[in-house]
């Protein structure tokens, strides 16, 4: 492979941070002389700049798997900011890999995971500044195949002609899968087409030119808008599961920056999966199963990555870190182990109902800087909507908790914009905040009152592919902010701060991650008319969107906002996360008569179906117990 360091070096005085696109970080994994030319390559991307996409854990999972397996090899890349992109672009510098430097288009693959919505522009940034053809259908058998995945591949469509292949699900053993076959079949000298087919085989694997479009009055017959084009091509594609998690090591090598990352510590996967079923959430849905690695799997992985790292904290990540029904023992365990050492132990996931003086002191350690919980709601009509699954009382409980344990600042998330939400609701979080300042006033020694300091963050809600409420709208933005405002005139103390997210960008999301294949059209046309790094407030370019959208004729106000029947079909009816649109249905109906569902990993099966169609199980290791609850219907 070609070596760019020397035009990379030429330039970097011009860069605005040079740390980001040097190498040799411990722990990096380099080639040695020893390895065969005809080993299989992947690049694997993180669009956006070093310091979001190092601290990912899927960049560094993928990458570990590849290099674990005979054969293969992989090297990682990160996007450039926009001012060094330009500067490359003019100095005709294409995008390289961090380990060789050498250009992505001379890897056999291309892996770039799809975090969240708002990078939709920066997958086509990747793409224009590697010199490959946006477009796959463009692209020739010499070309690298291009991979994706993550939480937005659960609706690839607006990706669908930009992505060769796309990984549905869990890729700890379909990365290797790919990446195999992409290397056989270019030493056998197989077309690209012939190559893209056997991808298909692949369990997981969605390779979007292998299906068309059905004709809009077949759709209902088809149950999808897309159908197999080629017999390799499955009618509906089941996502992965790796059911090795549990026992495999907690401990996963990783780099550690020159940079400071946006997390930059040691981070530890405990559990993969929720069940609690939160209907606005994605990941509660598409993360399924619930799989716990054992204590001494996590006490020993703690211990490993500390010796190799040198990192003074830790954190113990999953979607719900307090739902581990070993998290005591954990905490306690490490607790006693890093006792003298300085290094900190971080949960950042609490839950309000699983979160008591005990877990308070736990989580505690030696700094007590602020502490989040997640509410989502003002009231509890509303939690029942969105199956939350924690009372007032739990709230005041958990905030009790930590104050008493010697926290004097707390951050509340909230969204705005949920499924019947009314006035009432909104006024609700901040009569909910300002009788949590009331009670913990009456907590704290009297010169530390001034200290108290409630943080309340509204998020603007947006509808989710595979979730109970994709059928859902969005509110406008201009709705968005009249909510915002009341709740800023419903809040009567300076303790309590409020802070929202802007709805300029929300729409995108929205349409990201409700459009069709249409809306690729709309990607494209945004990214050409300057659109990139759109998570970054300073770069968005509603402009870009809106005009994208005139020119292709896309009303993104109804894409976005429109409620769509329950009988319809959706534009990602043919991929499954193995959650049943049954399911999903019963749930929607429950959140509109206010009924809540309980977690089927603290006690009976609700029905969603995963396990017995995708061949898996929930793995604890010993039976989780919580308060107060059964399964109260029929399923």
């Amino acid at each position: 492979m070609k070596n760019l360091w020397p035009q990379l070096a030429a330039l970097l005085p011009q860069a605005a941070r040079p740390v980001r696109y040097i190498d040799h970080e411990l722990g990096a994994v380099h080639r040695s002389a020893e390895d065969s030319d005809d080993d299989a390559s992947l690049c694997m991307v993180y669009p956006d700049t070093y310091e979001l996409g190092q601290a990912n854990q899927a960049i560094r999972i993928l990458v570990n798997a590849v290099n674990a397996a005979p054969g293969m090899f992989a090297e990682r890349s990160f996007l450039p900011d926009a001012q060094f992109a330009d500067v490359m672009r003019e100095a005709g510098l294409p995008l390289f890999s961090l380990e060789s430097c050498a250009p992505l288009s001379e890897f056999d693959c291309v892996g770039i995971t799809l975090p969240h919505e708002l990078a939709a522009s920066n997958v086509l940034e990747t793409l224009d500044l590697a010199g490959l053809p946006v477009r796959s259908a463009d692209r020739g058998d010499g070309d690298p195949i291009v991979l994706a995945g993550g939480p937005c591949s659960y609706n690839p469509e607006p990706y669908a002609p930009f992505v060769d292949c796309f990984c549905i699900g869990e890729g700890e053993e379909w990365i290797s899968e790919a990446v195999g076959t992409v290397g056989r079949a270019r030493r056998q000298g197989l077309s690209r087409q012939a190559l893209l087919e056997q991808l298909a085989d692949i369990p997981g694997s969605y390779v979007p030119s292998l299906y068309e479009p059905v004709d809009a009055e077949r759709q209902q017959e088809a149950g999808a808008m897309v159908q197999p084009a080629n017999p390799h091509a499955p009618a509906v594609v089941n996502k992965r599961v790796w059911d090795g998690f549990a026992s495999s090591s907690g401990w996963e090598p990783c780099v550690v920056p020159f940079a400071d990352l946006i997390h930059d510590r040691l981070n530890v996967e405990i559990l993969r999966g929720c069940s609690r079923g939160c209907r606005f959430c994605q990941a509660g849905m598409t993360y399924r199963p619930v799989r716990e690695r054992s204590s001494d799997n996590i006490v020993d992985a703690v211990r490993q990555g500390l010796a190799a790292t040198g990192y003074d904290e830790v954190s113990l990540t999953s979607l719900s870190t307090t739902d581990h029904s070993e998290i005591e023992q954990i905490l306690v365990r490490l607790q006693d182990e890093l006792r003298g050492t300085g290094v900190r132990v971080s949960v950042p996931s609490q839950r309000l109902d699983a979160f008591g003086t005990a877990m308070a002191s736990l989580v505690a350690g030696e700094k007590r800087g602020g502490l989040t919980f997640a509410p989502e709601a003002g009231t509890q009509r509303l939690r029942d909507v969105i199956n939350k699954n924690v009372t007032e009382q739990d709230v005041m409980s958990a905030v009790a908790a930590a104050f008493e344990a010697g926290w004097r600042t707390c951050k509340l998330y909230f969204m705005i914009g949920l499924p019947t939400e009314t006035d009432d609701d909104i006024k609700g979080i901040a009569s909910l905040t300002q009788r949590l300042y009331d009670m913990v006033r009456t907590m704290v020694p009297e010169k530390q009152v001034n200290r108290i300091q409630f943080n309340v963050s509204c998020a603007l809600f947006v509808p989710k592919a595979q979730t109970p409420f994709q059928w859902c709208g969005q509110i406008a933005p201009e709705e968005a902010l009249r909510r915002v405002q009341l709740l800023r005139n419903s809040v009567k103390y300076k303790a309590v701060r409020v802070n929202w997210h802007d709805p300029k960008t929300s729409f995108v999301e929205a349409v990201m991650s409700r459009g069709g294949r249409e809306c690729a059209d709309l990607l494209e046309g945004a990214w050409r008319r300057g659109a990139r790094f759109d998570a970054w407030t300073e770069h968005f370019r509603e402009d870009a969107w809106r005009d994208a959208a005139d020119a292709c004729g896309i009303d993104v106000a109804a894409v976005a906002q429109r409620t769509f029947d329950t009988d319809e079909v959706l534009p990602w009816q043919h991929i499954s996360c193995g959650v049943s649109l049954r399911y999903l249905k019963k749930e929607y109906e429950r959140a509109l008569n206010e009924t809540v569902t309980p977690d089927c990993s603290f006690g009976a099966c609700t029905g969603c179906g995963l396990c017995d169609d995708l061949g898996t199980q929930v793995v604890t290791s010993k039976p989780r117990q919580l308060k107060g609850q059964g399964v109260d219907d029929e399923r």
